[in-house]
């Protein structure tokens, strides 16, 4: 677990991070825990971009703090899962992320 923590923080880091994330955890470096996290990260933010970008377009700032709180309390659970070395997923949407991210 300890091997991959370090790329599992990268992952939380930005989307960017995630995407560097990755990149660190190919073929012989692979971290199950790594793995985990990244699929978590990246769901979050890809999540918030998705729904970001819709509720953008309605332009009301109730949905917009809503998504924003959700978005930032799934990041907050997710990071904090991950410095404490435990593979949780984050709650709702987290088995989704696992199921759809599962080749990396």
């Amino acid at each position: 677990m300890e091997k991959g923590k370090n790329t599992a923080i990268v992952a939380y880091v930005t989307i960017i991070g995630s995407v560097i994330a990755i990149f660190m955890n190919q073929d012989e470096n692979k971290s199950e825990f790594a793995s985990f996290h990244i699929r978590q990260a990246l769901g979050i933010f890809l999540t918030w971009g998705l729904f970001g970008y819709i509720v953008g377009n309605l332009d009301n700032w109730i949905m917009s703090s809503a998504l924003y709180i959700c978005i930032f309390l799934l990041w907050v659970f997710g990071f904090i899962g991950c410095l404490n070395g435990e593979k949780r997923v984050v709650p709702i949407v987290g088995e989704f992320y696992q199921k759809f991210f599962k080749s990396l």
